[in-house]
């Protein structure tokens, strides 16, 4: 089994199909977006193929060392992950192709008017552990 990262953008992906921003969605349009997800979970939990998932806050600061006995520094003149990534899930599956398979579903979720969003979802795989060399 392999596990992969599939993330939701707010932006930085080629826009969604059902493109209106979720703060111009209705309260009951967000639950049933939110009841989606935690569906898909569910039936990923069954099968053995799930392994975490989590919307992401907008706050959020880059943070970097700058020195021994200087403060870190903070921000720049960069695009954050606060304003790209809404979200992720970690799958565990046997294929690839699984998770192109579980990606598509994903962007399936249905977003205003209750049509599916059918937004890019990135599909990453984890890296996994070097092999040992054994003599």
């Amino acid at each position: 089994m392999a596990k992969y990262l599939l993330l939701k953008h707010y932006r930085g992906a080629p826009a969604s199909v059902n493109d209106v921003p979720m703060d111009q969605w209705t309260p009951e349009e967000i639950s049933a977006h939110l009841k989606y997800m935690e569906d898909f979970a569910s039936r990923l939990e069954e099968t053995g193929e799930f392994v975490d998932h989590r919307a992401l806050s907008p706050e959020g600061t880059f943070v970097r060392y700058d020195g021994e006995g200087r403060p870190p520094i903070t921000d720049g003149p960069f695009a954050e992950t606060k304003d790209l990534i809404a979200g992720w899930t970690v799958i565990d599956v046997e294929t690839y192709e699984r998770a192109l398979e579980l990606a598509a579903e994903l962007s399936a979720a249905p977003g205003a008017g209750g049509k599916p969003v059918q937004e890019w979802l990135e599909v990453r795989p984890l890296l996994t552990p070097p092999p040992t060399i054994t003599e």
